[in-house]
């Protein structure tokens, strides 16, 4: 079994001395994602939804910092976020230490960049990050497939975001299968500002009596290619259908990206953040000056 594969995370490891001792440190960087396209198969036995979706990592990132402690202790910088069990950076220490049975701990830093209850998987790849690095830190030696079904008990998109890259995930979340890379295309991200629950938006898209569903199929053979114009064509997520309905600010949204030039808009994940895709960075951050909006949060990044 191979173990983590290098180069998903960007891992700094560096020795702090004191007086008394010698203490390892790790810094993490936890990128965020979009969903180029996302569709619901049904209702499965265990009540989750059988999904098939392909995932695009982002620039976009956390940043977790990670020291060598006695317990596990956890704190969050720019964001009102809990810093204790109701996280999943938390979560995800906890878990691994236990299933590991590792009697040290971690004072872990988490400095929120990614927007909360947005659709990019911020606390997901908070997870990923702590998993990964702590894994490293604490020399436990843990391979991929081990730390993903780790992963898979914290939450759906953690298991991608210790792959990151461009992947097919099917199942909850829990089957990851890479795909060649895309160009790093340029990404405006645009959050109104509410977020959404994702258990309340699945809920509203039970309702839906005849969904129209994007073509996954031909987008996973568009990324396959590497066709860029084929992956902007079938952007496509069948959960628009149960928010805009609710909150039209999504479609205002949309036609703004469209009007400043994007190639391709889509609303992320179970929302609310669209994106528009851009040639490149520059030209997502030409568009962001343009861009006549809200007050919504931007954000200018690109596929990573």
């Amino acid at each position: 079994m191979d173990t983590c594969p290098p180069g998903i995370f960007w891992i700094y490891l560096y020795i702090k001395y004191t007086k008394d001792m010698v203490t390892f440190n790790m810094i993490v960087k936890a990128y965020a994602k979009i969903n180029l396209v996302l569709d619901v198969l049904g209702t499965r036995p265990d009540r989750y939804h059988e999904l098939v979706t392909i995932m695009q990592t982002l620039d976009l990132h956390d940043v977790v910092e990670i020291n060598e402690a006695r317990k596990i202790e956890l704190n969050v910088e720019g964001a009102d976020l809990p810093a204790g069990p109701g996280n999943l950076a938390f979560q995800a220490a906890d878990l691994l230490r236990r299933r590991a049975g590792f009697d040290g701990g971690a004072d872990i830093k988490l400095v929120k960049r990614i927007p909360l209850a947005a659709g990019l998987a911020g606390g997901s790849a908070d997870a990923a990050a702590v998993l990964h690095g702590l894994n490293n830190l604490w020399g436990l030696g843990m391979v991929a497939s081990e730390l993903e079904t780790l992963g898979a008990a914290i939450g759906s998109d953690v298991p991608f975001c210790l792959r990151g890259g461009t992947a097919l995930v099917q199942g909850r979340g829990e089957k990851v299968h890479p795909l060649p890379g895309l160009p790093p295309l340029g990404v405006l991200l645009v959050k109104p500002f509410f977020g959404l629950s994702t258990a309340q938006v699945y809920r509203l898209y039970d309702d839906i009596v005849e969904p129209l569903h994007p073509d996954s199929q031909g987008m996973l053979r568009a990324v396959c290619s590497g066709d860029v114009g084929g992956v902007v064509a079938r952007l496509g997520n069948v959960l628009e259908q149960a928010t805009m309905p609710l909150h039209p600010e999504i479609r205002e949204i949309k036609e703004a990206l469209t009007a400043i030039g994007a190639s391709g808009v889509l609303m992320s994940g179970s929302g609310p953040t669209v994106f528009g895709l851009f040639e490149n960075k520059a030209a997502a951050l030409q568009a962001a000056c343009e861009i006549k909006i809200g007050n919504f949060g931007v954000w200018v990044t690109e596929f990573n």
